[in-house]
Parts: structure tokens; sequence; C-alpha cells
């Protein structure tokens, strides 16, 4: 019995091991469910858009004026100050006339002494024609004796000798004559020259400006060409900014068409507008500059810097989307039936909608009532689940 009892024991476990497993409850059933992601969707509506480029820019004054003086000399009196808007014809400052008015009036009497001179020689070169005669007349008569055997040889070379002492009076004097002209015509010009630089003693505004910046005051020596102030007229100013070499040639080509292309910034809480106005020719490695006429510069200081958002050429039939809904660089989804179907799309560029930066992108699949993920899931595939998020307001 004790042999036989480690078996029953062992027999007994097994019975009992045995009747669990035929008693226990029998486990669910698992469905496998594919899983399905919650996205942000938007349906569009392709339309004729603006797109937008942002520019940091300058504001400049291309048709600024450096006032400079026209000679050496003594600032008399300074008229105007920094920023002051100014009228045509308006006198900014003066030089000292008793620095202008010695070179003028040496200029006049050069020119007055080469017209008495003038008179001088034409009534020299009547006499000395006469005495030119008398000379040949006198030549002559020397000869006739001295073959007549009655005179020396002497008195022929003296005579000769004076005739042409007065051939070359003559000549001389008639060069000086021919060359008149010329003289006087430098003398003018030396005259108008003084006559210019004393009416420039006075610095006049040429138009409606504002001033720039006063470099002088009055009572300092300035040199010749010196600056004395700057001006700048105040409807003529401009944000100078740089555009992308690629985009250059479709504004260029938009400007030709006579079509109006605005931009918009703000400078100190102030709204300004300004209108492309021309590009230039050549491109560096930032791009190409491009001139905007500001439509109301007052307040705006030269030499500012502002970001402003340039209206681009009118795109037709595209859409806007938030950057969230571009994957890969060029490619969204669309939902339909629940999964996403990936499509190939071009950018065409940004739009900025009440501050908020948005994507422009063009394909011709897009339809009206399209609808486009616009949650960006780095594993987007096509056929992938999802189901749009449904918010309340």
């Amino acid at each position: 019995m004790k042999s036989l009892l480690p078996f029953a024991i062992l027999g007994l476990a097994i019975g009992g091991f045995m009747l669990l497993k035929a008693t226990r409850p029998a486990p669910p059933t698992i469905t496998v469910q594919e899983r399905v992601w919650h996205i942000d969707t938007q349906t569009i509506q392709p339309a004729s858009l603006r797109p937008t480029l942002t520019l940091y820019g300058r504001v400049e004054a291309p048709d600024r004026v450096h006032a400079a003086s026209p000679v050496s000399g003594r600032v008399l009196e300074v008229l105007v100050r920094d920023g002051e808007q100014v009228r045509p014809g308006q006198v900014l400052d003066r030089m000292d006339p008793r620095d202008l008015e010695p070179r003028l009036a040496q200029a006049r009497a050069d020119v007055e002494r080469e017209k008495i001179r003038y008179r001088s020689d034409q009534a020299a070169l009547v006499q000395e024609r006469r005495l030119l005669a008398l000379a040949e007349d006198a030549l002559r008569r020397a000869e006739l004796i001295q073959a007549q055997k009655l005179g020396s040889q002497a008195s022929i070379d003296q005579a000769r000798e004076q005739l042409a002492r007065a051939q070359l009076a003559v000549t001389l004097r008639e060069q000086a004559l021919a060359e008149h002209p010329a003289r006087l015509a430098q003398l003018q010009a030396k005259r108008a020259e003084a006559e210019r630089d004393a009416a420039r003693g006075e610095i006049i505004a040429p138009f409606a400006a504002r001033i720039g910046k006063v470099e002088v005051a009055a009572g300092d020596q300035v040199q010749p060409n010196q600056t004395l102030l700057t001006l700048y007229p105040s409807d003529a100013i401009y944000l100078r900014a740089k555009v992308p070499a690629h985009l250059s040639e479709e504004l260029r080509a938009a400007l030709q068409r006579d079509e109006v292309l605005m931009a918009y910034a703000d400078f100190g809480g102030k709204p300004l507008r300004a209108r492309l106005e021309r590009l230039s020719s050549e491109a560096d490695a930032r791009g190409v500059d491009a001139l905007l006429r500001l439509e109301d510069p007052i307040g705006v200081p030269i030499g500012a810097f502002i970001n402003a958002q340039l209206e681009r050429p009118l795109a037709p039939n595209v859409v806007d989307l938030p950057f969230s809904a571009l994957h890969g660089g060029n490619r969204i989804y669309l939902v339909k039936d629940g999964r996403l179907k990936g499509v190939t799309v071009q950018r065409i560029g940004e739009l900025r909608i009440n501050g908020e930066a948005r994507l422009l992108v063009h394909a011709e699949v897009l339809k009206p009532g399209d609808v486009v993920m616009t949650t960006h899931l780095p594993h987007a595939i096509d056929g992938l689940a999802v189901t749009p998020i449904q918010r309340t307001s």
C-alpha cells in the first residue's frame, strides 16, 4: 500500500487538473479592428487669389539733392533745420557775398577790358598799315636811287628792315584781332561762371521738399563742392527691397501690363501703402532691387527699415491651405470615403489672411467641395483610414 500511495496521489492530481481544464470558462473572441486617425480637414473652393511676398526694405529718397558750396568761403546764415518742410523757391542758406562779389567784378572787368583792347587793336591796325605802306614806298625810293648809283646799299638794307618791322607789326595786330572772339568767349564764360557761383550763394529749394540733414552752421568756412545740406522731394519717398530673382520677371511683366501691385506695411502703428514702380535690371546673391513708392510718407524717416507684404499678380484656380496640410514639400491628401488619397500640387506662393500665413497651391484635380486633410501626419499614406474631428463652437 505504501508503494502505491505516490501513484494514487499523482493520479488524483492529474484527474483534478483535467477536471479544472474541462470546466474552465471559454475566452472571449478577439476581433482585429483597423486604427482610425482623427484629423482636421478643410473643404476647398479654388479661386483666383493674389499671392503675397514678404519684403524687408529700407526707406530711401533716390532724388535726394546735396546742396554744395560753389566756392571757398564762409557761411553767412542757415535758415532751415533738419526735418523741416520747405516750399519751392525758399532760401535755405546764404554764403557771405564778400567771398563771391570780387570774383564776379574781376570777371566782368576782364570782359570789358577785352572789348576795349579790340577797339584799340582795330585803330592801331589802321595806323600800322599806313606805316607799312610808307615803308614800302621808302624801299622803292631807295632802290630807285641805288639804280641811278646815287645811293648806298646800307640805305636799301635799312629800308628793307623798316618794311619787315612794319609787316610784322601788321601781322601781329591782325592775329590779335583774329583771336579776339576766342578770348572774349573765354572771358565771358568765366564771367558766366562767376555769375552762376554768385547766384548760388543763396541756396534755394528747387521743389517742395523736406530737409534731410544740415551739415554746417553760420560762420563755418567751407571748401568748393562741400555739402551744406541735403533735401529730398517730400512726395517721392521709396521703399527699396530685394525680391527673389526667379520672381522678378513675373513682377516685371505685370508692370509692363500696367498692372498695379501694392504693398502693405505698418510703421509705428501707422498703416502704409506702397506701389511697385520699377525693378533693377541687375541681380546679386540676395535678389533684385525693387523700388516701391510710398503713398503717404509723412512721418516715415529716411533710412528706416520696414517689412511689407507685396501683392503678386493674380493666380487663377488656386487653393489656400495651412502649411500643416503640406507633406513632403509638394503633396497634400484628400479625404474620400474615410480614407486618404495623395495629390501632387504646385506651390504658387503664400497669402496672409488676418495675419496668418497660408499656402497657395494648384492642381488640376482639385475641385470645389473636395475635403483636404490639414493635420500633418508624418506617416500619411494613400488609403489610411481617417475621420474628421467634430469641433463644437
